[in-house]
């Protein structure tokens, strides 16, 4: 009996002991710990994606805004262009219109003068021959007057001489008076001293006149 127990127990640390054995649960082991670090580097893998992810999300929000700002910055400074290029075009426009308008000025004094030697001359004497010379010359005064406007016209200075029982309008007309005057509404123009100008449509010298008021 002693010696069948001695034998079950070299046996039992024979199958113990059998590098087979020992090998099979060394790659075992292996196999486990394997299995344990490959699981927990797909987590940290898993960890470190996701932390990258919210990285490119953060800097993608940023891109974002920076482009959101520039467009802005080159809308705002495409508008402030074109506006600067209406303006200088338009300063260009109003220089080649109104840029004669101080040599126009000087013209009107010219302008004055023939208007009033004209109308000094009596009617009665251009009407009759006695004095022929006298009709010549008024006739030459008449034409030069003429083409005079004519040249103002083409170059776009008109007259303002508002008719009797005009409105008075601020814009265009000067007011040396007001004074009641018969048969003339309050408000309006009764007389004209000396006829205004306009320069493509903008007043440059108005017209001196006398308002009629109520009494």
């Amino acid at each position: 009996m002693a010696s069948w127990c001695v034998r079950a127990v070299k046996q039992s640390y024979s199958v113990v002991a059998s590098p087979s054995l020992i090998r099979a649960s060394l790659r075992l082991l292996c196999t486990a710990t394997q299995q344990k670090s490959g699981q927990g580097s797909e987590e940290d893998q898993n960890a470190e994606q996701s932390a990258a992810e919210k990285v490119l999300a953060e800097e993608k929000g940023q891109l974002e805004e920076q482009l959101k700002e520039v467009t802005d910055k080159y809308k705002r400074a495409l508008a402030d262009t074109e506006n600067l290029r209406m303006r200088s075009q338009k300063m260009v426009e109003d220089t080649k219109l109104y840029g004669i308008q101080g040599f126009c000025k000087d013209l009107l004094e010219v302008a004055d003068i023939l208007e009033k030697a004209t109308e000094s001359v009596p009617s009665e004497e251009v009407s009759s021959q006695k004095n022929p010379h006298l009709k010549n010359l008024y006739d030459g005064l008449v034409m030069t007057d003429k083409q005079i406007q004519k040249v103002f016209t083409k170059h776009g200075l008109v007259k303002l001489n508002p008719d009797g029982g005009q409105k008075f309008n601020p814009y265009e007309h000067e007011a040396l008076f007001h004074a009641p005057v018969e048969g003339k509404e309050p408000g309006t123009v009764a007389i004209v001293t000396k006829v205004g100008y306009k320069l493509h449509g903008r007043t440059l010298r108005p017209a001196l006149v006398g308002v009629a008021k109520a009494p």
